[in-house]
C-alpha cells in the first residue's frame, strides 16, 4: 500500500490542499466555499509535498514561473495526452481547446477537451488555467471558485483574454 501524505497552504486565491504519495504529488485542490476535500484531516507531509508547497509560494509571488516537483497525473489515455500538452506550456502562454485538440490528435473534438482539461487533478502545476476558448474568451474554470479564480491566475500570469 502506498502512504498517502498531506498538506496545506494559504494563498492568493484561497487555502490549497495537496495530496501526494512517497515520490509525487497526486492532487492539487483550491479551496471552495470555505471548504477543502480533506478538511477534516490532519496534515501529513512529506518531502514531495514540501518542495510543491514552496515553489507553489513562489510562484505566487511571482518569482517562480515554471514547477519542477514530481506529479503523478491518473487518468484516461485521452486525459493522459491532454495533461501531457499542458504540462508543456509555460508560464504566461496560453492555448485554445481546439489548439489543443490538434495537438493531442483529436481535431474537432474540443467538448471532450474540456472535460479532460476539468478533469487535471493538478491544477496550477499543470496549468489548465492557461486554456481559453479560440476567440480568446474565459468559458469555465472548475478550480477554487471558478472563474474568478481563473480570471486572478491568468492576471497573475499576464495572459490576455478577451471578455
Amino acid at each position: 500500500m502506498t502512504n498517502v501524505f498531506l498538506t496545506r497552504l494559504d494563498s492568493p486565491i484561497g487555502r490549497i490542499e495537496l495530496l501526494g504519495d512517497d515520490v509525487a504529488v497526486t492532487a492539487l485542490s483550491i479551496e471552495r466555499d470555505g471548504a477543502l476535500p480533506h478538511d477534516d484531516e490532519p496534515e501529513r507531509s512529506n518531502e514531495v509535498l514540501d518542495e510543491a508547497h514552496r515553489q507553489l509560494d513562489e510562484y505566487f509571488a511571482g518569482i517562480r514561473t515554471d514547477f519542477d516537483v514530481p506529479v503523478r497525473l491518473v487518468g484516461t489515455p485521452f486525459q493522459q495526452a491532454v495533461w501531457a500538452e499542458l504540462e508543456r506550456l509555460g508560464w504566461g502562454e496560453a492555448i485554445s481547446y481546439g489548439a489543443l485538440a490538434a495537438a493531442v490528435g483529436k481535431p474537432g473534438s474540443a467538448r471532450a477537451i474540456g472535460g479532460a482539461v476539468g478533469a487535471n487533478p493538478v491544477p496550477i502545476i499543470v496549468g489548465c488555467h492557461r486554456v481559453l476558448a479560440s476567440d480568446g474568451r474565459i468559458t469555465g474554470y472548475s478550480g477554487g471558485n471558478g472563474i474568478p479564480t481563473k480570471l486572478w491566475l491568468l492576471g497573475h500570469e499576464r495572459i490576455g483574454f478577451a471578455a
